[in-house]
């Protein structure tokens, strides 16, 4: 399940501090996926993400953390997810330091990946140089 969004370039942050490292001090733009053990993460999340990296513009860094296993760096990331409630699966998009867009599992669960991707496609083209 790491493996699925590792081998595409997504780097993994393990702990609080890999991601503080990252998210912390970027100004680059960013994709998070928060990974899960969930069907909808293996069914609709991963692989949208899989999709989505394929457009022509794209955030210069992907990175995911994975719920569940990497208790204290998903939480640290999620902090960085201001006004939005923890969920697994979670996508969001950063730019500039600031989060710019956001799919929570209630955009993900039960929608085909091509959909998903779509949304990640689109913000893309919006915040991605």
């Amino acid at each position: 399940m790491r493996e699925e969004l590792t081998r595409l370039g997504f780097q993994e942050l393990r702990t609080a501090q890999d991601v503080d490292a990252v998210l912390g001090t970027t100004r680059e733009t960013a994709l998070v996926v928060v990974n899960s053990v969930c069907g909808c993460a293996a069914r609709n999340a991963r692989p949208a993400a899989a999709l989505a990296i394929q457009h022509a513009k794209r955030p210069t860094q992907l990175l995911t953390v994975f719920a569940g296993q990497d208790a204290d760096a998903t939480a640290r990331a999620r902090s960085y997810f201001t006004g939005y409630q923890p969920s697994s699966p979670q996508i969001a998009l950063f730019r500039d330091g600031e989060l710019v867009f956001m799919l929570e599992r209630k955009n993900i669960e039960g929608r085909a990946a091509q959909d998903i991707a779509a949304d990640l496609t689109a913000a893309f083209d919006r915040y991605c140089a």
